[in-house]
């Protein structure tokens, strides 16, 4: 087991991570990003509507660019997994990875993203991001005049399939109840959304994209992409002992503060994590706060212990 020491660690390899990483690596912080790449939900996205780029691009490139730029200023790159944080008595942070090796740390910056919560069903995982998406509002303009199929029973899911009614050709709308307020019913039902009520998804079909959803009453519904919009699970297992604020309506997203600080000393968290819109614009700025609020917080961490 090898134990190492940081300024700042960031859990989380997506956009609010990555760019924390630049700008605390920047800030002279030793800096570590820990996370695997690949686990982003940007990884298999296309993005339009980022300020300053004119072009699709690929999310893949996006953070393999990223990489390269956070290395470039000298922040480590770490491709593992966290299994447990505690606080030490010093008030620094150990932190354990996969393999076994520790992490000393004086700032933590949580940004690793949230888990989407999936359908679970034959042909899902094979076509996320040929077609299945779990956000409307990010990925709603790659459907235009195209027949599209929501997948839900909630607000969420409601309100995208009225979104996507002002881009697709034809809108679909799979739920086994429809759990909304009574205005957005009426919105929903006098809309021209084709709803299935009472159904659910079996399988999603289709060989490199989505072609079609098959119902559990075995109904085939043509289409061209699946907006699954379940709701969202917040991914902050690995820091509930640690005594961190929830947000408090849906205690779903850690509360932060202007400086993208927690409740708890030293902790600092940056994108999903902290709730919607799910926007990499939005991760970004929340990144770029929190890689500089953390590496002045260990700089004055470092000095305080320096002259007691």
């Amino acid at each position: 087991m090898v134990e190492s020491e940081f300024d700042v660690v960031i859990l989380g390899s997506g956009p609010a991570g990555l760019q924390a990483a630049v700008h605390a690596a920047r800030a002279k912080a030793r800096t570590a990003v820990l996370g695997k790449v690949r686990s982003s939900a940007l990884f298999k996205a296309h993005v339009e509507n980022y300020c300053c780029l004119n072009d699709t691009v690929s999310g893949e490139n996006i953070l393999n660019e990223g990489r390269r730029q956070a290395e470039k200023f000298g922040a480590a790159l770490i491709d593992e997994d966290v299994l447990h944080i505690e606080r030490l008595e010093d008030g620094r942070f150990s932190v354990k990875l996969e393999s076994g090796d520790t992490l000393v740390v004086r700032s933590i910056i949580l940004a690793m993203g949230i888990s989407r919560n999936k359908l679970n069903v034959p042909g899902e995982k094979e076509l996320q991001g040929r077609g299945v998406s779990y956000c409307v509002d990010c990925d709603c303009n790659f459907y235009r005049n195209q027949v599209v199929t929501v997948v839900g029973s909630g607000s969420a899911a409601a309100s995208g399939a009225l979104r996507m009614l002002l881009v697709a050709s034809e809108t679909h709308l799979v739920c086994e109840s429809l759990e909304i307020s009574e205005k957005l019913r009426y919105q929903l039902e006098s809309s021209g959304v084709h709803i299935h009520p009472g159904r659910k998804v079996g399988r999603i079909v289709g060989e490199g994209e989505v072609r079609a959803v098959l119902l559990d009453n075995g109904e085939e519904i043509e289409t061209s992409g699946v907006f699954v919009e379940l709701g969202a699970k917040g991914a902050i297992e690995l820091v509930t002992g640690l005594g961190v604020a929830l947000e408090s309506e849906s205690m779903r997203f850690v509360a932060v503060g202007k400086k993208q600080e927690t409740n708890v000393p030293g902790l600092f968290a940056a994108g999903d994590i902290c709730g919607p819109p799910w926007q990499i614009a939005k991760a970004v700025g929340e990144g770029c706060v929190a890689g500089l609020e953390a590496a002045a917080c260990a700089r004055r961490a470092a000095t305080k212990t320096a002259q007691s």
